[in-house]
Parts: C-alpha cells; sequence; structure tokens
C-alpha cells in the first residue's frame, strides 16, 4: 500500500520527508492548508494593486530592491526572477534530493505564510505524485537568500520549462511530461516566483536524510565494533552499565556500550580467555568505542532536533503575517542547519576513523592475538585483507578533508546587499560524501571482523554478534583463497544500506 503524507499548516515529521524524498510516498495537501493560502493570498492580490512598494511584489530583488516595477510588468517580473535564477551548473543531484527539496518548499506553501495561490501548491503536489524529476545542479546555492538556483529550476518545471526526468528516470522535453501527467503549468503571479526559491529547504533536505541514514549507521557501528572486540580478543567488561552513565552522564555513550555489552553477551570467545590473559587494557580503539558511537549519537539528537524546528518553520521573505502584514526578514539564512550539517560531518568522520582503527588491529599479526596475518588464507600466497585496509584508509583520509567546515567560509553577492551567506547548501553536499564513505569504512571493518571470527572456530560468538556474522554470511563468504574483493565489500555496504 502506498503511503501517503498530508500537508497542513503546521509541521511534519522527518520519516515523512523520508518517505516523500526516497520511497515516492504520494503527497496530499489538507483543505485548512488550502484555505489558509487562500486567505492570505487575498493580501498579496490587494498589495499587488497598490502603488506602495513591497519587496517582492512591486520592487526588484537583492541589490535591485529599490527599483519600483510598474503594475503591468510585476507578473513579467516573477517569471524573469526564475529564469534568471535557474542557473545552476555541475553534477545533477540526486532525485532523493531533489524530492526533498521540492516536498519541503511545498510544505512552506501549506503554511499559508508565503501568499501563493493554491493552486501553485497543487501543481508541486502533482509533480511529485507524478514523480517528475526536475533537474537540478549541485552548484548554484550558497545556503542564503534560500536555496536559490536549486529551486529555481524546480519553478522552471511548474512553468512548463527548464529540464526533467520522468518517472522513468529519461529526460524527455518539460512540457510533454506535464501533459502526460494531465498537469497544467503555471503562470507565476505576484509574489509566488519569490516564494518558490526563499528557502533552506535543500540543505534541510540532505540534513533529514543524512540523520536517517547516519541513526542506522550508528547502530551498525556498536555491533560491528562488538564483533571486533570478539575477533581481537577482547573484554566486554568496559562496557559494563555502571561505567557509563552513572560516571559519565551523556545518553549517548550508554546507549552504544549498552549495545556493545548486550552484544558481546554469551561468548565463549570471550569466555575463553578470562584466565591467562596477561593484558590490562584493550586498545583505545576497543575501549573508548562507547565513547565516540556514543558522542556522534548525541551529536545526531541535537541535528534532529535544528532540523524539527526547521521543519516547523515559515521560511519566506517576504512573508505574511498572520495579522496581513507582509514583511521582510532573515529567516532564510541557513546557518543553523549549516553548522550541524557541518558537525555531522566531523562525527561520522571520527567514527569511521576508529573504525578503520580496529580493521587495522585484526591484520597485523603482532596486535591481532593469533588471527592469520590480513586474515588471510594462507599468508604469502594470499594477501586476504590487505588492500581492503588500504580503502578505508582511503576512505577516512577523504572524510578528513570533507569534514573541514564549510559554514565557516563566506562570500559576498549580489553588490553586497548580501554580504554574509551560510554555505549551507555545500556542508550538505559534502555530508552526504562523508555518510557515503563511513557505511564502506564500516562494511571493510564488518567484512574483516567476519574473518577474524571464523578464524576463532570452534569458538561460537555470542548470540547477537553470531546473527551479524550469519547476516554477512548471506552474501560475502569467510576466509578462503584470494578471490575479487571489491564486490564482497560492495555487498557488505548494500547490507548495510
Amino acid at each position: 500500500m502506498t503511503q501517503t503524507v498530508t500537508l497542513g499548516t503546521s509541521g511534519l515529521t522527518q520519516d515523512e520527508v523520508v518517505a516523500v524524498a526516497r520511497h515516492s510516498a504520494k503527497v496530499d495537501i489538507s483543505p485548512p492548508a488550502l484555505e489558509a493560502m487562500a486567505k492570505t493570498r487575498a493580501h498579496i492580490e490587494k498589495l499587488a494593486v497598490a502603488d506602495k512598494p513591497v519587496y517582492g511584489i512591486s520592487t526588484g530583488f537583492g541589490a535591485l530592491a529599490n527599483r519600483h516595477i510598474d503594475i503591468a510588468d510585476r507578473v513579467q517580473l516573477q517569471k524573469s526572477l526564475i529564469r534568471s535564477h535557474a542557473a545552476g551548473m555541475g553534477a545533477i543531484v540526486e532525485t532523493e534530493v531533489t524530492r526533498a527539496l521540492m516536498f519541503l518548499r511545498l510544505k512552506t506553501m501549506c503554511t499559508g505564510r508565503t501568499g501563493v495561490r493554491p493552486e501553485l501548491a497543487e501543481t508541486y503536489a502533482a509533480i511529485l505524485n507524478a514523480n517528475i524529476t526536475p533537474i537540478v545542479h549541485e552548484f548554484g546555492s550558497l545556503g542564503c537568500s534560500g536555496d536559490l538556483a536549486p529551486l529555481a529550476h524546480c519553478a522552471m518545471v511548474a512553468m512548463g520549462e527548464g529540464r526533467a526526468f520522468g518517472a522513468d528516470g529519461i529526460e524527455k522535453p518539460v512540457p510533454e511530461l506535464l501533459s502526460a501527467a494531465n498537469i497544467k503549468p503555471v503562470e507565476l503571479r505576484e509574489k509566488e516566483g519569490l516564494a518558490l526559491i526563499n528557502g533552506t529547504d535543500g540543505m534541510l533536505g540532505m540534513l533529514i536524510l543524512a540523520v536517517h541514514d547516519l541513526e542506522k549507521l550508528n547502530d551498525s557501528a556498536d555491533f560491528i565494533a562488538a564483533m571486533s572486540v570478539e575477533g581481537l580478543l577482547g573484554t566486554d567488561q568496559v562496557y559494563r552499565p555502571e561505567l557509563h552513565y552513572a560516571l559519565r552522564p551523556h545518553a549517548g555513550q550508554a546507549i552504544s556500550a549498552a549495545n556493545m555489552f548486550a552484544a558481546l553477551k554469551g561468548s565463549e570467545i570471550v569466555a575463553s580467555h578470562l584466565e591467562g590473559d596477561n593484558r590490562v587494557q584493550d586498545a583505545y580503539s576497543l575501549r573508548c568505542a562507547p565513547q565516540v558511537s556514543g558522542a556522534v549519537r548525541d551529536s545526531i539528537a541535537y541535528a534532529k532536533s535544528v532540523a524539527e524546528n526547521e521543519l516547523a518553520s515559515a521560511i519566506d521573505n517576504p512573508v505574511v503575517l498572520e495579522s496581513g502584514e507582509v514583511t521582510s526578514n532573515g529567516n532564510f539564512h541557513g546557518a543553523p542547519v549549516g553548522y550541524v550539517l557541518d558537525f555531522l560531518a566531523i562525527t561520522a568522520t571520527d567514527l569511521g576513523s576508529i573504525s578503520e582503527r580496529r580493521t587495522d588491529n585484526m591484520l597485523d599479526k603482532a596486535r591481532s592475538f593469533g588471527l592469520p596475518p590480513f586474515l588471510a588464507g594462507d599468508a604469502g600466497v594470499d594477501s586476504g585483507m590487505m588492500i581492503g585496509q588500504y580503502t578505508a584508509a582511503g576512505l577516512v583520509s577523504e572524510n578528513k578533508r570533507l569534514a573541514v567546515p564549510a559554514s565557516v567560509d563566506s562570500i559576498p553577492t549580489s553588490a553586497m546587499q548580501e554580504d554574509h551567506v551560510s554555505m549551507g547548501w555545500h556542508a550538505a553536499r559534502k555530508l552526504r560524501r562523508v555518510v557515503d564513505n563511513l557505511r564502506m569504512i564500516l562494511a571493510i571493518e564488518w567484512v574483516s571482523a567476519g574473518r577474524a571470527l571464523d578464524s576463532r572456530a570452534p569458538l561460537k560468538p555470542a548470540k547477537v554478534t553470531g546473527e551479524w556474522l550469519a547476516k554477512l554470511r548471506t552474501r560475502v563468504a569467510g576466509v578462503g583463497p584470494d578471490r575479487f574483493l571489491a564486490p564482497e565489500l560492495q555487498a557488505a555496504v548494500d547490507l548495510l544500506r
């Protein structure tokens, strides 16, 4: 059964955004939202024929805001705005990003604060429901005054112009795509062009998608780390509950420690070296795994709170207040979102970094406590996971570069009218790459830990880690003669996804 997400005048959940963006859930607009849009549109219609200058209705934009626009030119003003702002370049962004972008802009329309006609919102909903995807490029947004170019490319399609993919993923002429879906192109009227591009929707959509993925990867990291602890003959005692929240009350750390402690319960491998093991402490990458993974959890929780605030927002400039007043503001500035996007890139990078260290421990015969060198079937003849660790190291290094914050940068635009911008869109783009890289790093550790557990046979792993090993073995074979490794690593990535 296809899920339907109904938009009202208030916010929506992050799961609903993921459902529409990633799983093509249908979009419906509630009667109260249609009524709210009609009500505020009436205020815009009055201002459109008045002599008093109002930004975005009877004036130019940005540094041209002091230019008064004649009544006869105000509809053309909106069309010109979209055409000129659809100036993106570079690679085409992912379909889920574009769908999130459009859906979140539609969400803001439905608040009744933007002054657009209900039929414009209905057109956006129809485009989403027909799985028509505007072609949006990677460069064009500075994360301030809204994600301007990306949103303008979407607005072009609603106008019957620009470029788009059909439901089959093939690019076709936009008029043809709209006609096949019985969608009539809209002719933008006063204020509407501006309302379609003045929001943080792209960076917010990418934040929500990244959070959704990172929450799952964070859990996976705990269980894969537990497998590595077993494989390296580590202790489970450092994950006992009394050593965490009671002594250091970080919620995320307590959850991660509990995950690892439960995952190692009943392990024959852990029990096998309780006596006669002369090691006092395990390496940091084992012993401190919950501290790192838990800190990532806490950063995700903060990022979710920022996303929830944005989802409850009506971001546009100018905005229509309850009184009907149309007034300028700066809520389109992406600083709150840009900061957490950069924060997540840093924490996700470190989660990958500690994972790679565990992988390296398992491959080094001097530190692996009896595991075959490089987890190879016949070391020397075989290289095992040697180059898998190289790949993990390369991914970690790449993430370290991507973790450099984008939001500390600012390049003035629009003849210095827009003299401080957030770069939030760029923070979002690099976070997506960090998340993808993290998934690959964890997959390499998973494959390595699986080989390590195989090498500890006939001792059996714990129930939970054994289930993770069994899951891996549905797609990836265990220790043996060297074989084409790349497809096995990709299979582990696919399982994590």
